[in-house]
C-alpha cells in the first residue's frame, strides 16, 4: 500500500499539514511533534520527496503558444532557485485539477500556480484551494482573479487597456462598426474584455456597442464562427480576444469573399510569436509574458521560503503590435 502523509498523519497524531510542514523543514513545528512525526514516518517507510523541487503549473492551453511561453518563461525564472516546474495540463475547476494537486501534494511541492484555469471561472469551486489553505502550501494565479472569499497573489494583463489599445487604433484608422470576438460568459478576462471593449466605444461617441460583441469559444473555430455574425452585422473591424480567435476570424471573412485588411481589419491578443508569419502578419495586443513570468518566478520563490507576497491583483500593461492584418476603412 503506497503510504503518504495521510498515513503519517493518522500515525502521528498532527494534521497532514503538520506533517507537510516537517517534510518540507518549515518553521512552526514544535520539535516534539516534529520528532513524533519523523518516527512515523521511519515506522511506515514513507520516502521523504527531495525537498524545494516542484511546484506544480495548472493549465488547460498547452497547445496554445502563449501559455507555453509563459509555462517556459515561470520555469525559467525558478529554475536558478532550486524549483522545478511540472506542468499539469487539466480542465478548469473539474475533478482532473483535484486530482492532479492531489497527487503532486505527496510528492512535496512547495506551491501551485494556476495559469487560466478555475482560477478564470465564474463561481468556481474552492475546494482546492481550501485543501492547499488547510496543508499550507501557497498558490499563485495568472489571468484570472478567484472567488471573492479566496486571498492570494494574482498576476495579470490589464484586460481593459487591452481592449482600448485595439479600439482607438481601428478608430484611428476610420473604423467606426467594430465587432468584437470575445470568449464565453463567466470567463472573468473574457467579461473584462468586453466591458473594456463596450468603454473604449462609449467614450468615443458609438452606443449599443454590446451589439457587436459576440462570445464564442477561445478557438480559431469560435473567431470563425463570431465573424460570421459580426459580418452580417455591417464591421468593418474585428478586436479578437485571442491569437487563435482572430486567426479564425481572418478565415472567417475570406469565406466570406472579403479579403483582410482591404475589407476587414483584425485584431488579435496575446502576441505569440506565431502572428508574425501568418498571413497577412497579424496587429495584436502583446501580453507581457516575460514581466508576468518573472514576478510570478519572483513570488513563489518567495511564497516557497515562507515568505510573505502581497495579495490582490498586480496589472501588467500590454503593448499594441502593429502589423498587416489592419488598415484604414475601405471608401467605397
Amino acid at each position: 500500500m503506497k503510504v503518504g502523509i495521510v498515513e503519517v498523519a493518522a500515525l502521528a497524531g498532527v494534521s497532514e499539514a503538520t506533517v507537510s510542514r516537517v517534510i518540507n523543514r518549515r518553521q512552526g513545528v514544535a520539535k516534539k511533534t516534529r520528532e513524533a512525526v519523523e518516527s512515523a514516518m521511519a515506522e511506515l517507510g514513507y520516502e521523504r520527496p527531495v525537498q524545494g523541487q516542484l511546484v506544480a503549473v495548472m493549465t488547460e492551453h498547452v497547445s496554445n503558444p502563449f501559455f507555453a511561453d509563459v509555462a517556459e518563461r515561470i520555469e525559467s525564472a525558478l529554475a536558478p532557485h532550486g524549483l522545478k516546474a511540472v506542468l499539469c495540463p487539466a480542465f478548469p475547476g473539474g475533478v482532473q485539477e483535484r486530482e492532479f494537486i492531489t497527487s503532486l501534494v505527496d510528492k512535496g511541492i512547495v506551491a501551485v500556480i494556476f495559469l487560466s484555469v478555475s482560477n478564470t471561472l465564474e463561481g468556481a469551486d474552492t475546494e482546492t484551494y481550501e485543501m492547499l489553505r488547510a496543508r499550507r502550501i501557497p498558490y499563485v494565479g495568472i489571468n484570472g482573479e478567484f472567488a471573492p472569499e479566496v486571498s492570494a497573489p494574482v498576476f495579470s494583463t490589464d484586460d481593459a487597456l487591452a481592449a482600448e489599445l485595439a479600439v482607438d487604433h481601428l478608430y484611428r484608422l476610420g473604423h467606426r462598426v467594430i465587432g468584437m470576438a470575445s470568449g464565453p460568459v463567466g470567463n472573468h478576462p473574457a467579461d473584462r474584455r468586453v466591458r473594456g471593449f463596450i468603454d473604449a466605444m462609449t467614450r468615443r461617441g458609438i452606443e449599443s456597442a454590446d451589439d457587436l460583441v459576440i462570445r464564442q469559444s477561445y478557438t480559431v473555430e469560435g473567431g470563425q464562427a463570431a465573424v460570421a455574425a459580426l459580418l452580417k452585422l455591417g464591421s468593418t473591424a474585428i478586436v479578437a480576444a485571442s491569437d487563435y480567435m482572430a486567426l479564425g476570424a481572418i478565415r472567417g471573412v475570406r469565406r466570406q469573399g472579403k479579403s483582410v485588411p482591404e475589407d476587414v481589419s483584425v485584431v488579435g491578443y496575446d502576441g505569440t510569436m506565431i502572428t508574425e508569419f501568418v498571413d497577412p502578419p497579424l496587429t495584436t495586443v502583446r501580453q507581457p509574458a516575460d514581466r508576468l513570468a518573472l514576478e510570478v518566478g519572483r513570488s513563489v520563490k518567495a511564497l516557497a521560503a515562507g515568505r510573505e507576497v502581497p495579495h490582490g491583483e498586480l496589472l501588467f500593461d500590454p503593448e499594441l503590435v502593429i502589423r498587416a492584418s489592419t488598415a484604414p476603412v475601405r471608401k467605397d
